[in-house]
């Protein structure tokens, strides 16, 4: 039997897209004399739909996308992700299903037992797990069908659930495994999805194919990686980030004896990440152009490489808004970098609008000392003119704030802050200084002086980072245990690290849940972003 495994980059409700990707993709696996062509979970829709499937029509229209693919499933095999109503009265009004559609109709449905209700995911919301489990027979082979998370608990040990899909369809004999999926990216997964798909196919010693998405949805990004592994655990996997359709002999997979990886490398990961999740973002809500204020520190540089190498350089506009605080040098490398990516710059002054909110508030302050009111203004100024000259081009603001910044509040409602999209907000410091190494190993795009010059946000005289905050190297480390790892500050203290100082991070990053509240959505990047895969409470008073 020949196997197709059709890796692709889906729109959420764009019925007519994706269907139009997978008409295309069964063509060019007919041209292969492909017997199965395999597509992703809920791929008719696009995942996460989120409350679209609260709307019957979204719904209906994506069961017509089953259907338009059953016209074509002659000669061919179809399998392909799609919500499906639920015909029970009791329980939740869908199921994620996936059907096998052959000689022109429906043959069989298989639906998703384990819900995942965790991080990003919220699939209990909207769907009904399955309780039978059948294989079906399609030319001679008997086939069991999961989705997703439904591998994600091999020998029923995984405490969330309390059943295998598995091991409910080994009594029917399956001879292979196909699990359809939507598996997010974060730079830690890809080597931990290899390690659970393996080790179904070593426990059921059975070949496996194992489709994924590839793209973003806003802030998520699916990065691929699909796997076809045979019985002994053999691994192939599909390029990251881009789509991929593969034709396999079942044969030579059941025989394969041989690992086929893709690079691990972390900051590549990250890198192509983020390029695909801007690249995504822009195109798939008919954006184009790009505007980002550029301050000749690292952050904003390494959002302006990312922007011209997902955008095109003629895409991106760049504004340097210089104020007396500012340096030369500052001003001098944010020059460099417009001009080493060929970007459009300009050069707009804060200091007459700076002056002009002083003279206007000076009546109310009545001689009170400079603070960190006066350095929010300037915060607050640079983004009045960066969301006017936004509204006037058509540009749309890409946001420069790094993950540290972020969880401690070192940032300026409507200022720095504003943007449409965060490129980097899932980025550490400490992380951000090593992708732009990465990004310059082979040549000096970022100017060496914005890598070697300590962070400053030049707000006042002789201002340096670290005049509020620990070292980055510090400060993140603490942030990694609390906010991924999820550790107390019992926890992290017993780490070595100072429990005034821990107290202080901890309790700076949950009083600023209110400022990340009113943030762009940030690409996540990591295990646990700021956004839908965190969610607190403003209110709360823990360790406030």
């Amino acid at each position: 039997m020949r196997i197709a495994i059709a890796q692709l980059n889906y729109h959420i409700g764009n019925f007519e897209g994706n269907l139009r990707k997978m008409l295309e993709a069964v063509e060019e696996a007919k041209a292969q004399h492909v017997d199965l062509i395999c597509f992703g979970e809920l791929a008719t829709c696009g995942y996460p739909p989120r409350d679209f499937l609260e709307f019957a029509d979204f719904v209906r229209r994506s069961h017509n996308s089953v259907l338009a693919l059953c016209e074509v499933a002659h000669d061919i095999a179809i399998i392909v992700g799609s919500p499906a109503v639920n015909p029970v009265v009791e329980g939740k009004d869908l199921h994620n299903s996936a059907f096998m559609l052959a000689n022109g109709k429906i043959v069989h449905q298989s639906k998703k037992a384990l819900l995942p209700t965790y991080d990003i995911f919220d699939e209990n919301r909207y769907f009904e797990p399955a309780t039978k489990f059948e294989t079906f027979d399609y030319k001679g082979c008997r086939i069991a069908i999961t989705i997703c998370e439904d591998m994600w608990n091999i020998g029923n040990e995984n405490p969330l659930y309390t059943i295998c899909p598995m091991d409910e369809m080994m009594p029917q004999k399956p001879d292979l495994m196909i699990n359809i999926s939507a598996s997010p990216f974060s730079y830690t997964h890809s080597q931990k999805r290899i390690d659970v798909i393996r080790q179904n196919a070593l426990r059921y010693g059975l070949p496996l194919f194992y489709i994924n998405h590839v793209g973003a949805q806003t802030e998520i990004i699916f990065d691929g990686g699909s796997l076809a592994i045979s019985p002994s655990g053999h691994v192939i996997e599909l390029p990251y980030f881009e789509e991929k359709l593969q034709v396999f002999e079942l044969d030579d997979i059941v025989s394969n004896k041989e690992n086929h990886f893709q690079t691990k490398d972390k900051y590549e990961l990250i890198y192509r990440a983020l390029i695909l999740g801007i690249s995504d973002y822009f195109g798939k809500l008919g954006f184009k152009k790009a505007i980002l204020g550029l301050s000749g520190g690292i952050d904003s540089a390494l959002t302006a490489v990312l922007a011209s190498h997902a955008l095109g350089p003629e895409n991106v506009r760049v504004v340097l808004m210089p104020s007396k605080f500012s340096s030369s040098h500052s001003i001098e490398d944010a020059v460099a970098l417009a001009q080493n990516l060929d970007l459009q710059y300009d050069i707009i002054s804060i200091e007459n609008t700076y002056q002009a909110f002083i003279q206007s508030l000076n009546p109310l302050f009545d001689k009170l000392p400079f603070d960190v009111t006066e350095e929010n203004l300037q915060a607050r100024c640079r983004g009045v003119i960066l969301m006017a000259m936004s509204n006037k081009f058509g540009h749309i603001l890409l946001n420069t704030s790094n993950k540290s910044e972020a969880a401690v509040g070192y940032g300026t409602l409507y200022g720095d802050m504003a943007g449409g999209l965060s490129v980097i907000g899932d980025l550490y410091k400490t992380e951000v200084f090593a992708l732009c190494r990465h990004i310059n190993r082979k040549q000096e795009i970022i100017p060496n002086n914005t890598l070697i010059k300590p962070p400053s946000a030049e707000l006042r005289p002789n201002q340096k980072d670290s005049d509020s905050l620990p070292e980055y190297d510090i400060l993140d480390m603490i942030l990694y245990q609390y906010i991924e790892m999820e550790q107390g500050p019992r926890e992290i203290v017993a780490m070595g690290y100072d429990a005034e100082l821990v107290g202080r991070i901890l309790r700076l990053v949950n009083i600023n849940e209110f400022k990340r509240f009113q943030t762009p959505p940030v690409i996540r990047i990591s295990s646990k972003a700021f956004g839908m895969g965190r969610r607190m409470p403003i209110v709360g008073k823990y360790l406030n």
